[in-house]
């Protein structure tokens, strides 16, 4: 009996061990699957995050500018470097022939973000101009920034006082490309003129008054913001002189070009003595269809946000204000959506 007994409390024994070591194991090897699973499950959210992530959110941006001798590449420096600090995206300045070129570029994905003039902008939409049956349709505005004055160049002693003086002279009227060349065609037919009557020359700004200074051109058609880089480099060597647009000619010219506006260069401004009456167009940051609502809406963010911190004298025109003038074409969705927070309509 006693051997029974022993026999069957051994059995028992056995029977536990056996168990617990089968338990332990299962609950070893559940948590280690569960353990498992779970990590699964977090690198594989991980890895769809950053996905999309990527996909939203680009590691880097190019920003189009124009001549470095002009506004808008000391300007789209700035605004590039506030755009890199503020959404943490690398945005990189670009030296380009500006508006139609910068167009053409966004439209074939060269580049994100570029400045271009508002009435070039729209002849891209419309398919005019340079753009001439090519309509752009996957360009969109981000917003306005500032005023570009039309500003005809020339020495303080030339015999040149009006444009229409210009006929028969040499003259740059802008980088194949540019705004600037549409300006000076639109205002030499306001006043009775063609690039035929002309010996037109394709130059940018830095060209352009480094010609002036040598003697090789006679004058220059220059849209920017004032004061301009290369305008003021010139005053250091020579008098400057700005050709005025009569009031009934700019009357003339915004009934037929409505984007144009009146504008001055100031007295002080270059050395001048008196206020010059001018026109101007307006300067704006076009962007690609392809960047998504929410970095487009934190890049006019930075933008509008960080004008303070620049120091180049157009950004205090850069405002919520004028943000939306003269833009004849869509908003792009963030910018949209950011303007519409902000109550600029």
């Amino acid at each position: 009996m006693k051997k029974k007994s022993l026999l069957f409390f051994a059995m028992l024994l056995v029977l536990a061990l056996f168990l617990t070591a089968c338990g332990g194991g299962d609950d070893t090897e559940d948590g280690g699957t569960d353990t498992d699973e779970g990590g699964t499950e977090t690198d594989d959210g991980g890895s769809d995050d950053e996905s999309a992530a990527e996909g939203e959110r680009p590691e880097f941006l190019s920003l189009l500018t124009g001549g470095t001798s002009g506004t808008y590449y000391p300007l789209g420096g700035e605004m590039a470097s506030n755009i890199s600090d503020e959404t943490g995206i690398q945005t990189d300045a670009l030296s380009s022939n500006a508006s139609a070129d910068n167009i053409i570029d966004l439209q074939q994905g060269e580049a994100e973000l570029g400045l271009v003039q508002t009435d070039t902008m729209a002849q891209a939409v419309e398919g005019t101009g340079v753009f001439e049956d090519d309509p752009v349709d996957n360009v969109l505005a981000l917003g306005s920034l500032y005023p570009e004055t039309v500003q005809i160049v020339t020495t303080e002693d030339s015999d040149i006082e009006s444009i229409e003086d210009l006929e028969g002279k040499t003259v740059s009227v802008g980088a194949p490309g540019s705004g600037t060349f549409f300006n000076a065609e639109q205002i030499l037919e306001i006043h009775g003129l063609t690039m035929d009557d002309i010996d037109a020359q394709n130059l940018d700004f830095g060209e352009s008054t480094g010609g002036i200074q040598d003697g090789n051109i006679d004058a220059a058609v220059i849209t920017s913001g004032t004061p301009t880089g290369a305008v003021e480099e010139l005053t250091a060597t020579v008098g400057v002189k700005i050709l005025p647009v009569e009031q009934d000619k700019i009357e003339e010219l915004i009934e037929a070009y409505p984007f144009y506006a009146e504008d001055t260069v100031e007295a002080g401004t270059y050395g001048i003595e008196e206020d010059v009456t001018t026109v101007a167009v307006l300067a704006m940051i076009a962007v690609t269809d392809s960047l998504s609502e929410d970095v487009v809406y934190d890049i006019t963010a930075a933008i509008y946000e960080n004008t303070e911190s620049m120091a180049h004298n157009r950004a205090a025109d850069i405002t919520l204000d004028s943000a939306l003038d003269g833009i004849g074409i869509d908003l792009h969705p963030g910018a949209a959506r950011y303007f519409e927070e902000q109550g600029v309509n």
